[in-house]
């Protein structure tokens, strides 16, 4: 089931942030989707903002990649986490 939840929203380069409700869909195989709690935006949103740093993202960009928060759902395939599972949230992937 899509849920709708609250974003930070970067709709161009350097302008300010909008909070606007999201569309979320269910996750997939091998994704879950975490009910985020808290979340902060960093330098590195900073550099997403203004198109510097790391690499430049297409817009509009959700901002806020550090976060904390519960599983809410899982996807096929997934057995190492469980909905209630408490997460802590970094923009670093592994696999």
């Amino acid at each position: 089931m899509v849920i709708k939840c609250k974003a930070a929203l970067a709709w161009e380069p350097g302008k300010p942030l909008a909070i606007e409700d999201v569309e979320v869909d269910p996750p997939k195989v091998h994704e879950v989707r975490i009910k985020i709690v808290a979340t902060g935006v960093c330098h590195t949103d900073w550099e997403y903002l203004y198109g510097q740093g790391m690499k430049v993202r297409p817009f509009p960009l959700v901002l806020g990649h550090e976060a904390a928060g519960v599983v809410e759902s899982v996807g096929p395939e997934v057995t190492k986490f469980s909905p209630v599972w408490r997460m802590c949230l970094n923009w670093w992937m592994t696999t």
